[in-house]
């Protein structure tokens, strides 16, 4: 790890996600994704009783099958531990994200099926890494260009993917838009450009 050394600290609380992408043999893609959340000391819930320390406050996830498209077949829930046993009860709800397509406005459209009440904040923070596993694992593992297909995902989505970054010019020709010169920033350096 390369973060400074911290100042002297204890462990409270952690978080765990894995995300996993696997080439079914029908041809179709599953993504999983998994949370974890324990605590280092035990927590007393009023409707669920104590948490001990160590064991899961918060153990979920989901499964997404796909197509090369990036469509989605199935979706699959499991919320083997939370705070409150109706959070169990959500699981089916993500059955709506069946039929629609990882790409451009998935995020949107997840947030119209699933946000605040009609859905999981912890599942719903997974739906992201699903997508972005998603392209990583049938890139290059499929016959589709998977850059050309996430790529309207993708643009400007970070630095690197920038319109007008070096990566978009090599990768995206296509989608590469240059920079436009930066203006002075101020009255010095508006004189020196006349010079």
């Amino acid at each position: 790890m390369s973060l400074s050394s911290p100042v002297r600290r204890e462990l409270q609380h952690r978080r765990s996600v894995e995300c996993l992408g696997y080439l079914r043999e029908d041809g179709l893609w599953d993504i999983e994704a998994r949370m974890t959340d324990i605590k280092t000391a035990t927590v007393a819930l009023p409707m669920r009783g104590d948490v001990p320390a160590g064991e899961p406050f918060h153990d979920l996830g989901l499964r997404v099958t796909l197509d090369q498209t990036l469509l989605i077949h199935e979706v699959e829930v499991f919320i083997d531990a939370s705070p409150f046993n109706i959070c169990r009860k959500i699981a089916t709800a993500f059955k709506k994200l069946e039929g629609t397509r990882i790409g451009p406005g998935w995020p949107r459209q997840c947030k119209t099926l699933l946000g605040g009440h009609l859905g999981c904040t912890h599942l719903n923070e997974l739906l992201p890494t699903i997508a972005t596993t998603a392209i990583q694992t049938l890139w290059p593992n499929s016959d589709i260009d998977v850059m050309k297909l996430g790529a309207p995902m993708m643009i400007n989505s970070c630095h690197s993917w920038a319109q007008n970054s070096d990566v978009i010019k090599v990768l995206l020709p296509d989608h590469y838009i240059p920079a436009e010169p930066e203006a002075p920033q101020n009255l010095s350096e508006l004189n020196r450009s006349k010079i």
